[in-house]
Parts: C-alpha cells; structure tokens; sequence
C-alpha cells in the first residue's frame, strides 16, 4: 500500500492522473487515509481500518474531492481509527442504509405480512400504493423520507379534488411505518402529526324505497362476467349482494361466508369470531328469501368451502367485487355506496317498531360498558323477528313496480 507525503497543493495540482482505470494514494500523516483518483481526474477520499478484534479490512468512502478538503478528510479518518480501535465499526451506519428498505419494499412487505393476513380490504390498500405512492416516494430508502415529502404528496392528491382519497392514502403510508416500527425495520415514522386534508363526515344515506327497487333491479340484471359469454346466467355475485339487503350484515362477512357455518335446516348463519369485525361470534337469522337464494347457490358453490369463492384465487373467498358494485350503481342510476344497504335495513327495522337494542344485536355492534359482559341473553328470537319484519317490508317494496 503505497503511501505519499499529501498536502493541499499536491492533492490540488499536483497529484498524477492515471491514464486508464484509477490509484490510490495513501496520506504518510494519517495511517489508512487514501486519495482513490481516476483516469477522468475525479478524485475520492477513503479511509482504509480494521476493527479491534477483527482480522477484516473495512472501507468506507468520504466523500470527493475538493467537497472535502485534505484536512477534513484527515479530521474524519482519524475520528475513524479510534472508533476502530475501541472495537466499533464506523462503517456500520452506511452499510445500515444500504441493507435498510424502500419504502417500496415496507410497504410490500406490509401488505404481504399484514394487510393480505388480516385485512380484508388489503386490495384497496395496494391499490393507493400504486397509484400515488410509489411512483412519488416509492424508491427513496423509508429512513430517507420526510414529513415535508408526505404532506406534499398528500396536498397534490387533495388538489385533484380528492380529499378523501389523501385521507386514505395517509392512513396507508402510516400503517406501513407503523408496521416497519414495529418489525424494528425502520425508527420512525414521518406521518406522526400530520393532519388529514380531507373533512370526512359520518354518513346517513338510508334508501328510499324507489331506491331500493332501482337498486334491487340493478343488482338482478347484474352480470359479473360481461364480457365473457360463457358465464352469462352466473348468479353468484347478484346473490351476494342481495344476502347483503336481506341479513344487514358488513360485507366482508358476507364475502367470507362458509358453508360450514350455514344451517338451512333450521334457518340460521354463524359468523365465527374470526370473520366478524369485532371478533365477535354472531348468529344470523335467514328468512325464507335470504333460504331461496342460498338453495340455489348450493347447487352451484356447495361442492366449495365458501358460498363466494373466488375465481382467480383458489381455495380463496371472494375479494374483488369493487368493478361488480361500480356496474349496480351506475345501473341503478342511484348515488350510494354497498354499505348504505346495511344501514338502510336497520332504519327500515326501526321504522318498523323494532328496538335499538335488538336492531344493535342485529347489527352485531359492540356494546360499550359492563353490560355486555353480563348480558348472556342470545337474542336469537328477537333478531329473528326483526330480520322477518324487514324482509317482509323489503318483498312489500319490492312488489311495486319502480318508476322510470
């Protein structure tokens, strides 16, 4: 290792370019401080060090020439040798930087470790991601981004006039970091005070019942294979939508409906804790209609473990019924969304004399307080009859013809 007398005006002038590939020159005042210089004349400071207790020459690259100087470059090597001889490895921290993730990697690490395992909606996560996050922020190292960065990706979305969608998109950035905390992936998380853009207020849409048969005609006609002429009769997607008006529950509990847990002998489906969103065991009454359409699909999915299952993931439920929910709105020229439906049959329930509290055991909510604890009492009868009372009202409805 070849080593020179370095000062300012030699690391300036006179130090020899090589003609091809590059040199290094080594400082005689600083052990293991080296001058890398090519055949393009750029020059590099390097520091050269082994580790106490180590056998294994490290490297590490200061920086170029003339963005540090020679006395600098000297003060940072020397700064070096005594973590080196204390058993420290200065190099650790870049090395660090090049093993840590994207936020890219995080982020898909997150949906493949976490979202897809327990999120049900983990496709509109990935979907965010795709659309303005990665192709903004996607390919900076995670430890790298600022929150600066964040809230301007977010202005630009809410600036389109979507800011619901930069509400949502923050919630996925933040669950990324909070995930990559977690893992011990990543320190910190950038999104911690951002506000988000967007103003959200708590829906109360409730259907009229013109809406419901527009709606009700739409799903009927609804054909989720349009374009492919072998599945034109498929009334898989249609049922699920109307199981979702006939039982009032979320729909990702009626994507993920086994038959296992379907009684059509005694006219009941049970939720297991592990498909219900509040990881509460729910009974659910079925009515003589919600029993009809599944009878048919029995004939259809029976031979499955899901009543939905889905058509591309095997052995997998139904995920995907965003495209299929976009053609019933736009059918039914109707302005809603598929959880106005839930909410709809619980206020038609209350308009017809049902209880808040049955039509919350209905609804499977959580009750706040002790009294959930100690109230063991089923409801089974009382659901039962709210569910007959709102079917009967919804078939009542239906029998009208809707106007044009």
């Amino acid at each position: 290792m070849p080593t020179h007398p370095m000062n300012a005006a030699w690391v300036e002038r006179m130090v020899e370019i090589p003609p091809s590939g590059r040199v290094d020159y080594f400082d005689e005042k600083v052990k293991g401080l080296g001058l890398r210089v090519s055949s393009t004349g750029k020059k590099i400071w390097i520091v050269l060090f082994r580790v106490r207790g180590e056998t294994e020459k490290h490297r590490v690259t200061l920086g170029s020439y003339p963005s540090i100087s020679l006395a600098d470059a000297r003060d940072k090597a020397r700064a070096m040798m005594v973590e080196a001889a204390a058993g420290l490895d200065p190099s650790a921290p870049k090395k660090a930087m090049k093993k840590s993730p994207t936020f890219e990697e995080l982020a898909n690490e997150y949906l493949e470790r976490h979202a897809k395992v327990k999120k049900r909606s983990w496709q509109e996560d990935e979907r965010i991601l795709k659309k303005d996050v990665f192709p903004s922020i996607g390919k900076r190292k995670a430890l790298d981004i600022r929150r600066r960065e964040i809230i301007e990706l977010l202005d630009e979305i809410a600036g389109r006039g979507a800011p619901i969608a930069a509400n949502r998109t923050l919630a996925v950035i933040r669950k990324a970091y909070n995930w990559g905390i977690q893992r011990d992936l990543i320190d910190v998380n950038p999104c911690v005070q951002i506000v988000a853009p967007g103003q959200e207020q708590e829906r109360d849409r409730v259907l009229t019942e013109d809406e419901i048969r527009k709606v009700w005609a739409a799903i009927e006609a609804l054909d989720p294979h349009v374009t492919n002429p072998r599945y034109k009769s498929d009334p898989v997607m249609a049922s699920m939508f109307k199981l979702r008006f006939l039982t009032a529950q979320r729909g990702g509990e009626v994507e993920t409906m086994r038959w296992a847990d379907v009684d059509l002998a005694n006219g009941w489906w049970t939720i297991p804790a592990e498909f219900a969103k509040n990881k509460l065991s729910h009974r659910v009454p079925l009515t003589r209609a919600a029993l009809d359409l599944l009878a048919v699909l029995k004939d259809i999915t029976g031979d499955q473990e899901w009543v939905f299952p889905s058509r591309t993931a095997k052995g997998k439920p139904i995920m995907n019924i965003q495209k299929a929910a976009q053609r019933v709105q736009d059918s039914s020229k109707v302005d809603f969304v598929m959880h106005d439906l839930r909410r709809t049959a619980a206020s038609y329930m209350a308009s017809l004399g049902v209880p808040r509290m049955v039509i919350s055991k209905v609804l499977n909510h959580v009750e706040p307080g002790i009294t959930r604890v100690y109230d063991r009492h089923s409801y089974d009868a009382e659901k039962r009859d709210a569910i007959e009372r709102w079917a009967a009202k919804l078939a009542a409805v239906l029998s009208v013809q809707p106007k044009s």
